[in-house]
Order: C-alpha cells, then structure tokens, then sequence
C-alpha cells in the first residue's frame, strides 16, 4: 500500500491526470463508460422538488443513470425520503400544522407528512407532490432503471435507522447481488453510521461524507468504498490518495464530488479524476464533461482523458 501512494502522490505532484486503465476501472465501475458517473442531487432538483419522485423521473428524462436521495424517520417508525430534519422549507407544514412548531420531521406520523403538499414551494405545477417514503422512492426508481446514492440524514436522531433502512431495502429487493454490486451505495456524514452499516451488511458498498485527513483514510478504508466530498474542498492530490488505498470490497476507494452545477468546475473536478459527480442540474455536468474528453481526444488523436485546469 505504501508503494501504491507514493505512486499516487507522484503523479498528483507532476499535475498529470490522464485515464489510466486503473481508472477507466474505476468509472466502469461507478457505472459509466467513460469518465465520473454523474449522480442527480436529490433527483435532478434543479428541474423538480427535490427528493420528490417528480425529481426521480426528472433525472431519468435527462437520461441520468444516478439519483441521490436523504432519509429521515417519521415519529410513527416510517422512513421517509427528506433532506431537512424539519419540513418547514419544503412543504407547506406552517400552514397545514400551524400549532406544531419547529414542525420536525421526528415530531410527524408518516400519514401526517403524506398530507403536506412538498411541491408547490418550487412551482405551481408540482402542486400537490407528495414527501415520498422510502419504499415509494425505490419502487420508483427501479422502475426507471436508475442507481441509487443513498444518504442516511442525521442518524444521531433516529438510533437503529441503519438497520431499519436496510431492511427496507433487503424487502424491496435492493440488497440482492445484482443491486448491491453495481446500483446501491448507502452514504452519510457519520462514519460510525457507514461502519454499522458495513457491519450489519458487508455486501453493501458505503461512502463516508465529508474530507477527513489523508493520515485517517487507512481507518476509513475498513468499512467504507467512497469518500465523497465537497468539489471545493477537493485537490488532486487528496484524489489520488483516497484512490492509492484498497476499500472493503478489495477495489480502490472512490470519491463521489458534490454538489457541482456549472460547466467550469465540473471540468475542474473531472480533471482531478474523481469517480462521481453529484449535481442539481446533472445534464449541464454531463455535457461539460463529454465536451472535456472530447477536447482530450482532440488534442491526443484519443477519446479518453481529461485535460487538467480547465
């Protein structure tokens, strides 16, 4: 392992990111043929409410093969699909439930939040989306065909939602082999949260988000496939190391970037090689990054890498 980072830090030192067949490994493997696999933040929730089933299918209009969603639970035990741990910005709670301050998402039986209209704060013609569950969200996005990025939100307010998840996915049929090894990742910004769910289901692969030191990422790589940080904490150097160490399922650990929606810094963030990007407007990051490695070839007479700084 020593070896292969001190290779990784000499190519980040020399500025040279070009698509090895390490890392052409790496996109097949992320799901793409060429290049970071782009993930729809939330669904494509620069079109359509996020985290709603309109964003689902919003991204699979754009052709994009990745959504990723948030998970809280309802007072009641019921998963449902939320990024915020209260419902004030997304639904109309305040007018609905008026007397229920601060409206927290734990506070909520599930057919309470099944009532709140969570589409007509992004447009009129969302009026009346629902706040999905879990189930609702999976069943939806397996009939489109898509992967799923799944985030656990705030796990220190729901003990034994990692568990509880799973087994909404193992019922839904998402944690056969076919899923676990090429359409399923379950993040979250806790690591003790990923490493329960890697030891509660070793087969399922897991990211971590957040930037932890190069010095801790040896720990990381027990129990977690991804380290997927913000596109501005990034540097090609912190690429390369996370891709020189071997994660839990003996290939080498990825990082997934968010949240990136222009054209310039998808261009930047493909340049340091990363493996996915996540994005509200997944078709302009597509199309930037086509653009990039058509250029790439261009200049060498290939179609394949992507030209650093940029």
């Amino acid at each position: 392992m020593h070896a292969r980072a001190v290779a990784a830090m000499t190519t980040a030192f020399l500025g040279v990111a070009l698509l090895t067949p390490l890392s052409h490994a790496r996109a097949v493997q992320s799901g793409e043929d060429d290049g970071p696999a782009v993930i729809a933040h939330r669904g494509a929730s620069g079109y359509a409410p996020e985290n709603t089933l309109a964003a689902v299918d919003k991204a699979a209009e754009l052709g994009i093969r990745w959504v990723e969603n948030d998970v809280q639970r309802t007072r009641d035990g019921e998963l449902v699909v939320l990024h915020d741990d209260n419902l004030r910005r997304t639904t109309d709670v305040e007018e609905v439930f008026p007397d229920r301050s601060p409206w927290k998402v734990k506070d909520f039986t599930a057919a309470e939040i099944a009532r709140l209209d969570a589409g007509s704060w992004f447009g009129s013609r969302y009026a009346g989306a629902r706040v999905p569950t879990l189930e609702q969200y999976l069943e939806r996005v397996e009939h489109n065909h898509q992967k799923l990025l799944l985030e656990l939100k705030n796990p220190q307010l729901y003990p034994g939602i990692e568990q509880q998840t799973l087994k909404v996915l193992a019922n839904e049929g998402w944690l056969d082999r076919w899923h676990v090894a090429d359409r399923l990742v379950v993040q979250s910004f806790s690591a003790d949260s990923v490493r329960t769910v890697h030891e509660l289901k070793p087969a399922v692969r897991t990211g971590v988000l957040g930037t932890p030191p190069v010095s801790d990422l040896p720990e990381y790589a027990e129990f977690a496939d991804q380290i997927n940080p913000s596109h501005g904490s990034l540097s090609m150097s912190y690429v390369s190391s996370v891709h020189a160490f071997t994660g839990p399922h003996g290939r080498p650990m990825e990082v997934f970037a968010w949240t990136v929606d222009d054209a310039d810094t998808a261009r930047r963030v493909a340049g340091y090689d990363v493996d996915g990007v996540i994005s509200n407007r997944p078709d302009v990051v597509r199309v930037a990054m086509d653009e990039d490695t058509d250029d790439a070839g261009d200049a060498d007479g290939s179609r394949g890498g992507f030209t650093v700084g940029r």
